[in-house]
């Protein structure tokens, strides 16, 4: 209930001072891509061309650690749980789903505080630069492995045109992995 009753506390959008020291990345086109089935969205990936040819990854997780603190009710009875579990029908969060599904999830076209790592990548896959960044991102959409598959593999029109905007990215990250 202590734990609960902390969640309770937090707004259902990312609020301005929580903004406060933070690289704004809202600017990068960035994307979840998970199974069809997944009941959480804490990562995201983005990719872009540099002007030397190189490519910028970024790697974006979603940052709890903003709302949970060390010792808080929500840190104790997350340790308590240790992880979410999942089952076919339903899911047991480890953190209230105020938070797993709400402020902390990377739903698409909403503000989200993130760790991230941005690693500068030569074409050979090399990483030759990187830093990590507490920021604030805005995911573009909410991908499938099976759609992002039908973009890239079976160049499937319908699936191409409907997401038309991040098929370049995806390109993108097909050239880098080559």
């Amino acid at each position: 209930p202590e734990a609960l009753s902390e969640a309770d506390r937090f707004q259902e959008q990312v609020q301005e001072s929580d903004l406060t020291g933070r690289e704004d990345l809202r600017g990068m086109t960035t994307v979840t891509i998970d199974g069809e089935t997944a009941r959480d969205f804490d990562d995201a990936v983005s990719l872009e061309k540099l002007p030397s040819g190189h490519y910028l990854l970024g790697v974006h997780i979603a940052d709890v650690s903003h709302y949970v603190r060390e010792d808080s009710a929500l840190d104790r009875d997350a340790y308590e749980r240790g992880t979410s579990v999942y089952f076919p029908d339903r899911a047991i969060p480890m953190l209230p789903p105020k938070l797993s599904s709400g402020i902390c999830s990377l739903k698409p076209q909403q503000d989200r505080l993130v760790l991230s790592a941005l690693m500068e990548v030569d074409g050979r896959g090399k990483v030759v630069g990187h830093r990590f960044v507490r920021g604030v991102m805005r995911s573009r959409e909410r991908m499938t492995y099976t759609s992002v598959a039908k973009i890239l593999m079976d160049r499937d029109p319908d699936e191409r045109r409907r997401y038309a905007e991040l098929v370049p990215m995806f390109e993108l990250m097909e050239e880098l992995c080559l």
